[in-house]
């Protein structure tokens, strides 16, 4: 029997172990899972204490974690002690240029197999400290996981990721939570006192300009015919979208400090999802992990094509240029008039997020990648 350590300040809200679950799910018998997560620690929309899971199969460990308001430099407390038992892989689920991500390197027993995961998809100079202790990590580490193809490309081409064993595993999608539901788009569209039959554009995200909000907003006002818009997330582009709101009374919802369990009703009342963002000098989009969620609850997709999303999407979603708003009116009115078109793409997001971003598949592909590593050693 194998046994991981898988550690990450996110597994402090139960929805957030599914990958540590699913990993001790797929692999009885050969592997034995344990998730390490912080007892506290402050989120985006506050404090948050260590969540119970029912039914978890994986062991989870609870550790004191500080400065947790500044996610950089964020340390935990007592790893020395967790890290000294025999472990065949550590799964490193920190960024190799944070004080966590450092902090594990450092303490990591030399016999365990060292394995760290990256979002960074745009090549950035990090200052002392931060650039030392990514040279630290790289020079312990036994493999790598991207989040995404244009995750791997760019850390492959900075110094110090071409020498280690690397893989590109997605995140996932809780395809139990995230699916179509009847009942939650009626309850949603019923508190807004709009039919069933009324034509809903959604986002889901961070209102902020990269996301590309002024694009939607400006295709919307071209659109004649009677849309409804549900904003679901929330930041300082949030006056725009309520002067979108002044301007078509009784059409515009938006919806703010919505936990994550509460995501899918909200994406279920929507008849597409749109995800205009934009690429900037030091941003393009990471992922997209509201992309996979809304194929999960048979949601079609409308995106840009900025960074990874052309390769979340594939043929299972419509990619549009990123600024233009003439493209992005054309697109958003001809799918919100042709319901045939929305069914295909609805029915070809859901079998893509059953098969390649299930929890159950992205952790079976993290074992593999493990397996592979300690087979080396």
């Amino acid at each position: 029997m194998r046994r991981v350590l898988t550690i990450g300040h996110s597994y402090v809200v139960t929805l957030n172990r599914r990958l540590a679950d699913e990993m001790a799910r797929q692999g009885q018998g050969r592997w034995e899972v344990t998730a390490a997560a912080p007892a506290r620690y402050h989120g985006d929309l506050g404090p948050l204490a260590l969540e119970p899971g029912a039914g978890e199969m994986c062991h989870v460990r609870r550790m004191a974690a500080h400065l947790t308001r500044f996610p950089h430099l964020m340390f935990y407390g007592g790893l020395r002690e967790l890290l000294s038992e025999s472990w065949d892989v550590i799964h490193c689920w920190e960024e190799p240029y944070v004080t966590a991500g450092a902090q594990i390197a450092r303490m990591a027993h030399r016999d365990a197999t060292l394995v760290f995961a990256t979002f960074q998809n745009v090549p950035k100079q990090y200052p002392p400290p931060f650039s030392w202790m990514e040279r630290k990590v790289l020079g312990r580490a036994d493999g790598w996981i991207a989040f995404g193809r244009t995750v791997h490309e760019t850390q492959l081409a900075r110094p110090g990721y071409a020498r280690i064993p690397s893989c590109i595993i997605p995140p996932g999608v809780d395809t139990l939570r995230f699916k179509p539901d009847a009942a939650a788009r009626a309850r949603v569209r019923a508190e807004r006192g709009w039919s069933d039959d009324a034509l809903v554009v959604g986002f889901l995200g961070r209102f902020v300009e990269e996301k590309g909000l002024g694009v939607l907003a400006s295709a919307l006002r071209r659109i004649a015919e009677p849309w409804r818009a549900l904003f679901v997330g929330g930041g300082p582009g949030q006056a725009q979208l309520e002067a979108l709101a002044a301007s078509y009374p009784g059409r515009v919802s938006i919806v703010g400090n919505v936990t994550h369990d509460e995501v899918p009703r909200y994406l279920n009342a929507m008849d597409l999802l749109c995800a205009p963002s934009q690429t900037t000098p030091r941003w393009r989009e990471q992922f997209g992990r509201m992309l996979i969620e809304a194929m999960a609850c048979g949601v079609p997709v409308l995106a840009s094509r900025s960074g990874e999303i052309p390769n979340v999407l594939g043929d299972a979603g419509l990619l549009l240029p990123e600024d233009d708003v003439a493209a992005w009116t054309a697109a958003v009115r001809g799918m919100l008039l042709q319901p045939a078109r929305r069914r295909d793409l609805a029915d070809r997001g859901l079998r893509r997020a059953r098969l390649h971003f299930a929890w159950a598949a992205v952790a079976r592909r993290h074992l593999e990648f493990f397996d592979t590593l300690v087979d080396r050693e």
